[in-house]
């Protein structure tokens, strides 16, 4: 096996495990707030775009339907979100964060911007930029080799 592309040093490798383990961060300080990592994207995509729908999210979350239709059937059931006919399409259903929802994503989401800081206050607003770009061109290529 060629040296350079040993598993321990993988471009691959490195990735998947710093994502793991900010995940895993991540997740951490949303349960402290009550919340799962799926509930918490839910009412993040929710307070940025009030009323879409349910396969939206989905889209979104990069989930099937079926769990999110689990997720969001969970938060309805604790009054976490609302859903409510659209006004013209009778049958799309728009969701909505509830005053209950917003107080646990302000908990969960201040939790996760603590996280943030401390990853950020080990990088130069500089070292920042760079690792965006770096990983912006990562997924570029990783979504179209052909470029």
């Amino acid at each position: 096996m060629d040296p350079e592309f040993a598993p321990r040093r993988r471009l691959l490798t490195a990735i998947k495990t710093a994502e793991q383990a900010t995940q895993q961060a991540k997740e951490a300080a949303v349960r402290a707030a009550g919340l799962t990592l799926a509930q918490y994207n839910v009412l993040i995509l929710l307070d940025e775009t009030p009323g879409i729908t349910s396969a939206e999210l989905a889209r979104r979350c990069f989930v099937t339907p079926q769990a999110m239709n689990q997720t969001v059937a969970r938060l309805v059931r604790e009054g976490r979100i609302e859903r409510t006919p659209h006004p013209t399409h009778r049958h799309v259903l728009e969701t909505r964060i509830t005053a209950d929802g917003r107080r646990l994503l302000d908990k969960a989401d201040g939790q996760v911007l603590e996280l943030e800081r401390r990853l950020r206050d080990h990088l130069s607003p500089e070292q920042q930029q760079d690792l965006r770009t770096h990983l912006a061109a990562i997924e570029r290529l990783a979504r179209h080799p052909e470029a």
